[in-house]
């Protein structure tokens, strides 16, 4: 199948998961964007799962996997670009303390949650 195809169609079903899920969970009332903080560990965890996965299976698909799962479901599901966003707006609003939990905790608890899922499926074995 061709790879743009496959980025776009898992693309598009990450956003859309990731939109039902900020309409689903939304923010708290202070303004903390909650849904974005908790997609990008989510996504990390599965991305970490789907690499051990993938680093145990044979070649033959790897690449179509890797292209409709990694590049489309988890970019189109992960907000980078919105939690850039959401970070900037905690910031110029004056939550200084708020935009830096949100930030150091989302980097960090995405990377945990990427080492993690690898870490799973190292056990799995």
């Amino acid at each position: 199948m061709n790879s743009y195809l496959l980025v776009g169609i898992g693309g598009a079903l990450g956003a859309l998961a990731r939109f039902g899920a900020q309409n689903w969970i939304g923010s708290l009332p202070n303004g903390f964007p909650v849904a974005t903080f908790l997609v990008n560990i989510v996504g990390s965890i599965a991305m970490g799962v789907l690499v051990g996965v993938l680093a145990k299976t044979t070649p033959q698909y790897q690449n179509e996997i890797r292209l409709f799962v990694a590049v489309g479901v988890f970019g189109g599901f992960t907000t980078f670009s919105s939690f850039s966003l959401d970070a900037i707006t905690l910031i110029e609003r004056g939550d200084i303390l708020l935009a830096a939990f949100y930030i150091v905790g989302s980097v960090l608890l995405s990377l945990a949650g990427l080492w993690m899922g690898m870490l799973a499926m190292r056990v799995v074995a």
